[in-house]
């Protein structure tokens, strides 16, 4: 007997069983409980396909019924959806001031939360943190540690891979070390992976803020750096080497020796004209911006030399990336109220080409809900592949 004649190899039939499932899973997910008839018309997979299926994906507690569907002729149908406790997924957002952590389930639920004051003073002790911190959010919310099927972690600077390490990341001492982010992974014992912060918070604005449905969306973070993170047609521009973005290396002409864009518009920024126009006693940036909407005369001055440099910031994107939309975020880009007319004004006076300017509308947890967006993402395909492989 020929091999056209025995069928399909074993390994060939489970491997269509697995798209099959795969398919389905990912049906329910976009679009919501289906019951089997439904399934079968929207993917064209013949109905006892479809039930076999759904057989072994509730075996696996990927999926789990929904309810019944009653129509007004006909037979009552069981509808299916995704079983979102089938697995969980860690986002952890570093940063300078905060350290922020968040578990969520496969529906993109956040079920527990922790955000920690970072008064670590070396990369060792910001690592203990980092893991302690994650435990206990696991700890809150009573799933167990094995249930965690993936982590993604935010931070400055750009990860190094081949290296294991973190570059220029200059506002974290000691981050840079190598070793850091693989003795976090062995201590969580999750699969872990590192991003940079301002790409996650671009992440997270288009996928959940302002950024939604916008073709060339660009998200700049103006904190105590500035950072930026590019999202094409729904996918993220990290470069050849996953830094692009770095804008706050651009030059920027200083008084005696060039210096770096980040120099002019930042939190620091911000502070240090300040002081050079007579704001005295301990300062931030968010003192600065409340002094403003005070009528402060030097903050106000001082709000308004940032906006005019972010224009800067702004038009250089403009002319090399042409977004529809750049959304300010960060810790300064909260205070965009008091920024957006300087910086359109300004920006009109430095190039025809000007896009939509919005703040941020996540806020703070941009980067954190970038992180758990991107940590689903990995955790989903982690679960499927786990629980269909024990066959």
């Amino acid at each position: 007997m020929s091999g056209s004649d025995r069928g399909p190899e074993p390994w060939n039939q489970q491997r269509q069983r697995s798209t099959n499932e795969r398919l389905l899973l990912d049906r329910l997910r976009s679009e919501g409980p289906a019951s089997r008839a439904q399934l079968a018309r929207g993917t064209g997979l013949s109905k006892p396909t479809v039930s076999s299926a759904l057989a072994s994906l509730e075996q696996h507690g990927l999926v789990r019924e929904a309810g019944r569907h009653v129509p007004r002729r006909g037979r009552v149908a069981v509808l299916y959806e995704p079983d979102p406790a089938a697995g969980h997924a860690l986002g952890i957002d570093i940063g300078r001031a905060w350290l922020r952590v968040a578990l969520c389930d496969l529906d993109g639920t956040v079920v527990a939360r922790a955000d920690a004051r970072n008064r670590a003073r070396s990369s060792a002790a910001m690592a203990e943190l980092v893991v302690a911190t994650a435990r206990g959010v696991v700890a809150d919310s009573g799933v167990a540690p094995g249930d965690v099927a993936h982590a993604v972690v935010a931070t400055p600077g750009v990860y190094d891979a081949e290296q294991r390490r973190v570059r220029y990341a200059m506002h974290l001492p000691g981050w840079g070390r190598a070793g850091l982010f693989d003795r976090m992974r062995e201590e969580l014992g999750v699969p872990l992976s590192v991003h940079n912060d301002a790409n996650l918070a671009a992440l997270g604005e288009y996928t959940f803020g302002a950024g939604a449905g916008s073709r060339l969306f660009v998200y700049v973070m103006i904190g105590t750096g500035l950072g930026m993170g590019v999202v094409a047609d729904g996918r993220l521009f990290t470069g050849a080497h996953g830094a692009a973005g770095e804008i706050g290396f651009l030059p920027w002409p200083g008084r005696h020796k060039p210096d770096i864009l980040e120099d002019a518009v930042s939190g620091d920024a911000v502070v240090r004209s300040a002081r050079a126009l007579g704001m005295t006693g301990p300062l931030t940036a968010k003192k600065v911006f409340d002094a403003a909407r005070a009528g402060d005369a030097a903050a106000v001055t001082s709000v308004r030399q940032e906006g005019e440099r972010l224009a800067h910031t702004v038009a250089a994107v403009a002319a090399v990336l042409d977004p529809d939309l750049v959304v300010l975020g960060g810790g300064v880009g909260h205070s965009a109220d008091l920024l957006l007319s300087t910086l359109r004004e300004s920006l009109r006076g430095l190039t025809p080409l000007r896009p939509r300017i919005s703040p941020s509308s996540l806020g703070e947890d941009a980067v954190l809900l970038g992180a758990v967006a991107t940590a689903l993402d990995h955790a989903r395909d982690v679960v499927f592949d786990r629980r269909t492989a024990r066959d």
